[in-house]
């Protein structure tokens, strides 16, 4: 078992069913927004799915602007 794996251990079976979320987005929110962000996502998760907020996983992926496209545009690039 390689060592980060334990977390993914539970006595609870249902605990290892709750999801995670991949969340990408262009960089520039503040620390509390994110923290608001994650705690509202995990808020409802739970109410919804069922389970504990130490079960759900957020990673919060930060892209700069000249590294997200859209319509053949970098966003580094739009006004």
């Amino acid at each position: 078992m390689r060592r980060y794996d334990f977390r993914f251990r539970f006595d609870n079976p249902k605990e290892s069913e709750m999801p995670t979320y991949h969340i990408e987005m262009m960089e520039g929110r503040t620390v509390e927004q994110k923290r608001k962000l994650v705690e509202e996502i995990t808020r409802v998760s739970v109410e919804i799915l069922g389970g504990s907020p130490e079960s759900v996983d957020i990673l919060i992926t930060d892209v700069k602007r000249e590294n997200w496209a859209t319509g053949g545009k970098l966003w580094l690039e739009r006004t």
